[in-house]
């Protein structure tokens, strides 16, 4: 087949298109902004598009289906030449069903724990050779792609995104997956901007939930009050409950409590243990043992840029993190803590999504930075202006994260100026965006962090 990607340039795209790349097919691509480190991945499997920018002339009858990513707009040139010429479009969770129809789906929702969760069941079922497809939204070590894709594999493994689907199918992703596995993490208000109400948002995971078929599993975590209450109104005769995995943290390590002894992790945190569970009950639906499970999990280090460790030395340590909504910034930086009680804990996120640049979002951040000795809030006026959104203040992230001695910073170089004052004794730096602080090259800055606290 020869299929044509318009926004070929997202992360999720360009993945898709070189794992078909990979599978045989011929692909072609278009995109008006394609930035490192996808333009070099693309470019590595000859699938750059030649000129950036649109062009209805890349549409023609040789092209069997075109795939619409989000980035896209409804009036794309290269989509309305596609319509005319009655070619079949996709929107990137379609195909991803139409490549797994005849497969067990193990579909991962929530508003936060999914790219761990299902990095963690590719990671078990890979350790234990058993063979599945995969869609994952982070990179993960030993993997050259997000998305695998092939004709012999029995099981499909997705992450359940609850963003809309394209710009011509306003459908939350997670419900064009058909999941015979279901699982939700958990329910925080995201997405304002198309979920206007909590309360409509939560209807997207009652929605999902309700797909799972009579002979499938249904598996959320029981300490989420709305997941719990979804639990109660479907009917599945297999619903697995789950919450943190027992463990204990001696000596910087967190330890499994298993039948079988102590299990070490190479990860950390009450979310990640409550993860890890999740994994762990997907992994049994298809047949893996608990024995296995541990064994393969013991080896898993994480997904990139979820609590990822940058940079150690014997007085510091530094990780970045995906965390940007209320929940997870709470969640990860009480895993910190907890793993790190006697150190200093510098805490530093930026309000880069559509949610956190929100003055009335803004009041869900509460409290949720108490756990940092240290606390810092960066957000750049320009992204704020460039998301059409009303201007926000330093006194309103004052006042909306309650908390008297917190940082705002929008100069990308006060803020490093401000993290490189020596901290006296051990600490922990934790960087936490979806973006990259304006420009911040955080791994080269974590050795600047590194080489200052020694």
């Amino acid at each position: 087949m020869k299929i044509h990607f318009i926004a070929i340039g997202g992360s999720a795209m360009h993945n898709l298109a070189i794992a078909l790349h990979l599978k045989g097919y011929e692909i072609t691509g278009s995109d008006d902004e394609i930035f490192d480190p996808t333009r070099s991945r693309l470019l590595k499997y000859g699938l750059l598009p030649t000129n950036i920018g649109w062009d209805p002339k890349k549409i023609d009858s040789s092209i069997d289906a075109v795939i619409l990513g989000m980035h896209a707009r409804e009036d794309n040139p290269e989509l309305i030449e596609a319509k005319r010429q009655g070619i079949k479009i996709y929107s990137y969770p379609e195909f991803l069903y139409e490549q797994s129809k005849d497969k067990t789906r193990i579909v991962i929702g929530g508003s936060h724990g999914k790219t761990t969760i299902t990095s963690m069941i590719i990671h078990v079922l890979q350790h234990c050779h058993i063979d599945c497809d995969y869609m994952v939204g982070a990179q993960l070590a030993g993997f050259e792609v997000m998305v695998k894709l092939s004709d012999e594999a029995k099981i499909m493994v997705i992450e359940g995104d609850e963003y809309l689907t394209s710009p011509i199918d306003r459908r939350p992703k997670f419900h064009l997956y058909q999941p015979h596995i279901g699982i939700i993490s958990g329910i925080a208000w995201d997405h304002i901007n198309v979920f206007p109400t909590f309360d409509i948002y939560v209807d997207q995971f009652r929605t999902f939930a309700k797909m799972i078929p009579a002979g499938g599993s249904f598996i959320y975590c029981q300490d989420d009050v709305e997941a719990e209450k979804i639990s109660h109104e479907i009917t599945l005769p297999t619903k697995c409950p789950y919450t943190a995995h027992p463990h204990h943290i001696k000596d910087g390590i967190t330890y499994l409590d298993t039948e079988f002894g102590d299990v070490p992790l190479q990860i950390f945190g009450r979310h990640n243990l409550a993860n890890l569970n999740a994994a762990r009950l997907a992994c049994k639906a298809v047949g893996v043992s608990d024995k296995q499970f541990y064994e393969a999990i013991a080896e898993f280090k994480g997904a990139a840029k979820r609590l990822e460790k940058i940079g150690q030395n014997d007085n510091c340590v530094v990780y970045k993190d995906f965390a940007h909504s209320p929940s997870k910034l709470k969640a990860t930086l009480n895993a910190v803590r907890e793993q790190y009680p006697d150190r200093t804990l510098v805490a530093c996120m930026e309000l880069h999504t559509f949610s956190s640049l929100t003055q009335e979002f803004l009041k869900q951040y509460a409290g949720t930075m108490k756990a940092a000795d240290t606390g810092i809030v960066f957000f750049d006026p320009h992204a704020v202006a460039h998301k059409k959104l009303p201007p926000i203040t330093d006194e309103m992230i004052y006042d909306a994260f309650d908390r008297s001695d917190l940082l705002v910073f929008h100069s990308p170089e006060l803020m490093k100026q401000k993290l490189m004052e020596k901290i006296p004794g051990k600490s922990v730096f934790l960087l936490m965006s979806s973006g990259n602080f304006s420009g911040i090259d955080l791994n080269a800055f974590a050795e600047e962090l590194l080489n200052n606290n020694r």
